[in-house]
């Protein structure tokens, strides 16, 4: 991973509902609810879960899932008109090693 990569997800994480949504992701069964149409997290939990979590206004989530999504940091997956949202570990444990790495 390069320094303009390690750039932009540090610029995604410094948002402390951003901080939130990759928290309550590494362990959704304890923060949401399975959406009803598939019943488990396989693919993530549903935007409007992640939304209604946060009391912030649509676009507002959206803006900040599509931060993470475009830092590589969420997994967006569509079923019909819902999109869920999952964590990218290996991104992830490629950021933590090349901030061990470079600091």
């Amino acid at each position: 991973m390069n320094l303009e990569e390690i750039l932009i997800i540090n610029k995604a994480l410094s948002n402390v509902t951003r901080m939130h949504i990759i928290n309550w992701l590494k362990t959704p069964e304890k923060h949401f609810p399975p959406h009803p149409d598939l019943g488990h997290f396989n693919d993530g939990v549903c935007g409007q879960f992640i939304k209604d979590k946060t009391n912030l206004s649509q676009p507002t989530i959206s803006s900040y899932l599509a931060t993470l999504q475009k830092a590589g940091l969420l997994i967006p997956t569509r079923h019909g008109k819902w999109t869920y949202f999952k964590r990218n570990e290996k991104k992830i444990n490629e950021y933590v090693q090349a901030l061990n790495t470079t600091l």
